[in-house]
């Protein structure tokens, strides 16, 4: 099973570059981020067309959460369905299960700066997304949780640790909520399959020509749990599809995962 996260920074002018990514990649699960989709926009003919299932949660602004399946897709939740107002989640997470994976795509909040409010609500967010966790699965389940945490795990995943200092993406806060995790039961399913490798990025600033220059964070991740984590046979950010005309600043990233 190949399982797959993008953040597409909009659905609606990237769809002809989703698709043809689709056609060469073929993931069974790809989770989109940053559609900028409301629900009644969603492209789903067009996906459908394509062989896939889709499960999408939106309003038209700034954020929305997709899952495409052509392994199934069943059982959905949008946010994190815990009894508190979905409002304060926004549109940054949906679940589906996936040909018997659990699979979550998620958008975590960017955080802005370290003083600002909302880092403050990036934290709470999080922790949010661990209770969800907790409560759906178990370290022995199936399930994988993916998408743009907006945290480079440890400063190998970014090109100058100096030049983040102070700022978020790095800081000790989020990084202990993303570590909480792994500690929990999860894996870097990517970092697993490349211990000692440096420079390898997900995302790259438009500005400043810095895709060209390798000037990256790697801020997009596949989390696995532990009973999956032996099941991971390969895992590639795919740096040609951030290539080419009016690209994403994101590059996808997907595991390979050996059950049926």
């Amino acid at each position: 099973m190949r399982i797959a996260t993008w953040n597409v920074n909009s659905l609606k002018a990237r769809l002809g570059r989703v698709e043809e990514w689709i056609g060469y990649a073929r993931p069974d699960v790809l989770c989109l981020q940053e559609t900028k989709l409301a629900d009644e926009a969603f492209p789903g003919l067009a996906i459908e067309q394509l062989g896939y299932e889709w499960a999408h949660h939106g309003d038209g602004r700034w954020n929305g959460v997709a899952i495409l399946s052509r392994v199934g897709l069943a059982d959905v939740v949008t946010g994190f369905d815990d009894g508190r107002d979905d409002e304060a989640a926004e549109t940054r997470a949906i679940t589906a299960n996936c040909g018997g994976v659990q699979v979550t795509s998620v958008y975590v909040p960017n955080g802005r700066s370290l003083d600002h409010e909302m880092y403050q609500w990036k934290l709470e967010w999080l922790d949010r997304l661990h209770a969800f966790v907790d409560r759906t699965t178990t370290p022995d389940g199936k399930a994988v949780v993916c998408g743009d945490f907006n945290i480079a795990p440890t400063d190998r995943d970014v090109y100058s640790p100096k030049s983040f200092v102070g700022s978020t993406h790095v800081s000790e806060p989020e990084r202990k909520r993303l570590d909480a995790l792994i500690e929990w039961g999860m894996v870097d399913a990517f970092r697993e399959q490349y211990p000692d490798a440096d420079r390898l990025y997900s995302w790259w600033d438009y500005r400043g020509g810095n895709f060209h220059k390798g000037l990256g964070m790697r801020i997009d991740l596949v989390l696995v749990t532990k009973a999956l984590a032996g099941s991971v046979e390969f895992a590639l950010m795919d740096r040609n599809a951030r290539k080419g005309t009016a690209p994403s600043d994101h590059a996808p990233v997907f595991v390979d995962l050996a059950i049926a």
